[in-house]
C-alpha cells in the first residue's frame, strides 16, 4: 500500500491479527480508506489452547515431588483466556457501564485497530471512519480486486511448523452464533465465482479462435499493420 488509493479491499484470510492491524492503523491516520473481508480468518500465533487458555500454577505447600507440582499445575488451570477478558467488567455497573466485550471477528479486528489510534481525538475518530469490517465478502466486494499485506501473512512472519490459529474459531468458542451463516455464504460465492471464471475461459477461448481463424483482406491487413495490429 504504498501508493494512495480511493479504497483498498484487503483480504483477511492468512494475515496475523496484530501485524495487520498496526498496518491498517497507519494507513488510516494517513487518510486511506480501507475495507477489511474475511476477518473470521485472521490468524493468532500460538495454538489455539494457548490463546484460549491461560493457566495459573497453584502449588501445594506440601507437595514434594516435581511430578506432583506438575500435576497440580495441569489439574488447576483456570479460566480461559479470552474468557477472563470477558469477565472484565465495572464494579458500579456492570451491565451498562463497560467495557463492552465484542464475539465477532469483525468487531475483534475494529478493537485492535482502535487501540492503535487515539479514537478520542478527531483525528482518529476520522480515521476510524475510513474503516469497514466483514465477515465473509459482502457486496460489492465479492466483485472487486482484493489485495494481501506480505508484511503481515503469516506464511512469510511466521516460521515453518509455529502453530497457530483462527479468530473464527476463538470467536465461535466464546459466543459467536454465525460461523454456520459465513462458511455456507463463503461456499456460495466460491461456487459462483468459479462458474464465472469457467465462462470466462470459455469467451476468452473463442475471442483467440475468432482472431486465428478471421479472414481479412489485403487492405484491412494493411491498415491494420500501419497501427501496429
Amino acid at each position: 500500500m504504498s501508493s494512495f488509493e480511493s479504497v483498498v479491499v484487503i483480504d483477511g484470510k492468512g494475515h496475523l491479527l496484530g501485524r495487520l492491524a498496526s498496518i491498517v492503523a497507519k494507513q488510516l491516520l494517513n487518510g486511506q480508506k480501507i475495507v477489511v473481508v474475511r476477518t473470521e480468518a485472521l490468524n493468532i500465533s500460538g495454538e489455539f489452547f494457548r490463546a484460549k487458555r491461560m493457566s495459573i500454577p497453584i502449588y501445594n505447600r506440601r507437595t514434594q515431588s516435581h511430578q506432583e507440582e506438575e500435576a497440580i499445575h495441569i489439574e488447576n488451570t483456570r479460566w480461559l483466556k479470552y474468557h477472563a477478558y470477558l469477565r472484565k467488567m465495572t464494579r458500579y455497573n456492570p451491565t451498562r457501564g463497560g467495557p463492552f466485550h465484542f464475539r465477532a471477528p469483525s468487531r475483534i479486528f475494529y478493537k485492535t485497530v482502535r487501540g492503535m489510534i487515539p479514537h478520542k481525538t478527531a483525528r482518529g475518530a476520522a480515521a476510524l471512519e475510513r474503516l469497514k469490517v466483514f465477515e465473509g465478502v459482502p457486496p460489492p466486494y465479492d466483485k472487486q480486486k482484493k489485495m494481501v499485506v506480505p508484511q503481515a501473512l503469516r506464511v512469510l512472519r511466521l516460521q515453518p511448523g509455529r502453530k497457530y490459529c483462527t479468530v473464527g474459531r476463538l470467536s465461535h468458542e466464546v459466543g459467536w452464533k454465525y460461523q454456520d451463516v459465513v462458511a455456507r455464504l463463503e461456499e456460495r460465492r466460491k461456487a459462483k465465482g468459479a462458474a464465472y471464471y469457467e465462462r470466462k475461459k470459455v469467451a476468452q477461448r473463442q475471442l483467440t479462435d475468432a482472431k486465428k481463424n478471421a479472414k481479412v483482406d489485403q487492405k484491412t491487413a494493411q491498415a491494420l499493420e500501419a497501427f501496429g495490429y
